[in-house]
């Protein structure tokens, strides 16, 4: 592969990151061991006009091992992409594998439940806030993404929920007397 197919490759994966968007997030950090559940509602504009929203539910599991070897040390990244996807998943395997806040997890993200909606994104987006404010529940993401780019945005949500959690997680390691 050239440098200019690389190049490309990663223009190509940043305009797919970008297009990405988290409209509700939580505010909870990830549970410095052990492992953390990070429900969402991802809400995906369709292909072509006229056609359905689709809506899933799902279901981010990530663990952090007790004890880390040569073996857990590498990312793990299950059921992200899927044979649609617009995205190759080597390049976001490859960078998110380079961040040191990756090192020694294993994330799984698991489809609950896909639903079609006739409502516009932003209206099914409204609906689901609505439905969580009225839950009390705000452990529950809702994320929107162009059709095809499903595996990046759980992906990017999931990533950004562990580079935001990193800070406190290494503040309960020094808290516990594992870092000076």
């Amino acid at each position: 592969m050239s440098a200019f197919e690389e190049y490309e490759q990663e223009q190509r994966f940043r305009d797919a990151w970008e297009a990405v968007t988290i409209e509700r997030s939580v505010p909870y950090s990830l549970f410095t061991f052990g492992e953390s559940e990070l429900p969402y509602y991802l809400v995906l504009s369709p292909k072509q006009a006229g056609q359905p929203v689709s809506v899933r539910q799902g279901l981010v599991k990530i663990t952090r091992p007790l004890i880390i070897t040569p073996d857990n040390i590498q990312p793990e990244f299950e059921n992200f992409f899927e044979e649609d996807d617009e995205v190759d998943d080597s390049v976001a395997r490859y960078l998110l594998a380079r961040t040191a806040s990756f090192s020694h997890l294993r994330l799984n993200n698991r489809s609950l439940a896909r639903k079609v909606s006739s409502d516009s994104v932003e209206e099914t987006v409204d609906r689901l806030n609505r439905q969580l404010d009225n839950d009390d529940e705000d452990r529950v993401a809702i994320l929107t993404a162009p059709a095809g780019l499903a595996g990046i945005a759980v992906m990017r949500y999931a990533s950004e929920r562990v580079m935001q959690s990193a800070r406190d997680n290494i503040t309960e390691l020094r808290e516990r007397g594992f870092l000076p």
